[in-house]
């Protein structure tokens, strides 16, 4: 499925032909339209844009980030609120920023039986100190489909907030792909609401018909124990959003993500 979803992104337009029943794909962004949150905005860098995360840290301890690459930037903001964040690549020696508050692993978290990978649900488990009040932040370049498919429903409720960047998301526009990604936001949903959704304005959005899909998709979550009022945000972009890549024109979340169409 990740190698379909990779050569999605190379030949997405050739797939029109058989693309997801509408009804379907209307369910799917109903069920992910953004609830009102108090939202609060971390890990702004030079480099890259953070996170906006519900203003609902007290409590919390630790962070589990798969996926630092050069950007350490949220972690560090939540270092500085008490919350210690694990954090894990392969990809690179060690996180830019030097911080006691940081326990990092040279591995990738997924789903593969290879020495330089390790699921999410044993990296937890290799941490005996950690509290069921936590934060996932990830951002894996595709894994991050596998990762949820693969993880138990009691360790992703461990994690009071989730911030997941999804991408080659333009795909549920193709039939062979929509079931997947589908079922992996319907796992999440089973626990959590979201609460934000920003495009990030590195691709242009997908057109198709009244549909509007952005390739890439900062989401985040809040599990739904923390809400007792439910009512459907309509403001977007939030006044807290900023831009991913300056140089590049703003992507704003196409309406179909919050209203009926």
């Amino acid at each position: 499925m990740i190698r379909f979803l990779k050569d999605w992104a190379i030949r997405r337009n050739i797939y029109f032909a058989k693309t997801t029943e509408e009804s379907k794909l209307k369910e799917l962004l109903k069920a992910i339209r953004p609830v009102k949150a108090h939202l609060i905005r971390l890990g702004d860098g030079p480099d890259d844009a953070g996170y906006l995360i519900p203003d609902d840290l007290e409590g919390i301890k630790n962070c589990f980030s798969p996926g630092v690459s050069t950007e350490s930037y949220f972690e560090d903001a939540l270092s500085r609120m008490g919350i210690k964040s694990y954090m894990a690549d392969h990809s690179v020696m060690k996180p830019t920023i030097q911080n006691n508050q940081f326990d990092f692993i040279q591995k990738h978290v997924g789903f593969e039986i290879k020495p330089h990978f390790i699921s999410l649900e044993n990296w937890i488990k290799e941490k005996e100190n950690v509290d069921k009040d936590m934060i996932l932040q990830m951002d894996i370049e595709g894994g991050e489909y596998n990762v949820l498919i693969e993880t138990s429903n009691e360790v992703l409720r461990k994690f009071r907030i989730i911030v997941i960047e999804f991408h080659k998301f333009d795909a549920i526009l193709n039939v062979k792909s929509a079931d997947f990604i589908a079922s992996c936001l319907y796992k999440l949903l089973k626990d959590f609401y979201v609460v934000h959704i920003h495009p990030n304005n590195c691709a242009r959005p997908v057109r198709y018909k009244q549909f509007e899909i952005p390739p890439t998709l900062e989401f985040t979550f809040l599990r739904k124990d923390r809400i007792s009022t439910i009512e459907y945000a309509d403001q977007f972009p939030h006044p807290l959003d900023k831009v991913n890549v300056p140089k590049l024109k703003e992507v704003i979340l196409p309406a179909c993500f919050y209203k009926d169409i």
